[in-house]
């Protein structure tokens, strides 16, 4: 299945007490670039959603190949960014999109590959990662057909009317990966220490 994959990393890392969380350090590389590289080993369809005035996250995955889109209108919240995606994806020759939140580096590029295949044997509906226990986090691949109402998302509650409106199916991943961000010094902190 042809899907494009969206980092929507156009978000001001309030929580993180003055420093970026998509450049905090995994691996030696900022979050952002690794969470980058694996969507781009996953598909050839990768854009990264920016504020214009971010040079540094810009800098972060400028020499890799995907789309930066930017988003001027950043502040609003999450559906700026999605507005963004969704036009970007209406020229793409693709069939769904795939919403991969950057500040989640346990999310591996098989695990997209993972979803890409699930939504293949299901491609009019929505579709969710999971835990094993089906709570719902992230990614989440959204269909074509829906790329018009993305277009329509207002205020900082992402894809959430969508798939109240189309409720996806749930695709478990392994652990907790599904459900973990970090959004605070504390989450690194801790993320850190159990990984290693």
């Amino acid at each position: 299945m042809a899907c494009a994959i969206l980092l929507p990393a156009a978000g001001a890392s309030q929580r993180m007490c003055g420093r970026d969380k998509l450049l905090e350090p995994v691996a030696g590389q900022p979050v952002l670039r690794v969470m980058a590289q694996r969507a781009c080993a996953a598909s050839p369809w990768v854009a990264v959603a920016l504020r214009p005035d971010d040079p540094a996250r810009c800098k972060t995955v400028a020499d890799l190949d995907l789309s930066l889109l930017e988003v001027p209108d950043a502040a609003e919240g999450m559906a700026a960014a999605l507005r963004a995606s969704a036009h970007w994806a209406m020229s793409q020759p693709v069939e769904a999109m795939m919403i991969a939140l950057p500040d989640m580096p346990e999310i591996t590029a098989g695990d997209m590959r993972a979803l890409i295949a699930a939504q293949a044997r299901d491609p009019e509906r929505p579709l969710r990662a999971c835990d094993a226990a089906q709570r719902m986090g992230h990614p989440v691949v959204l269909p074509r057909a829906l790329f018009p109402a993305m277009q329509r998302l207002c205020g900082d509650m992402g894809a959430r009317s969508l798939l109240q409106a189309h409720p996806p199916r749930l695709h478990p991943l392994p652990g907790s990966r599904a459900l973990r961000d970090l959004d605070t010094p504390e989450d690194w902190a801790e993320w850190r220490r159990r990984s290693c």
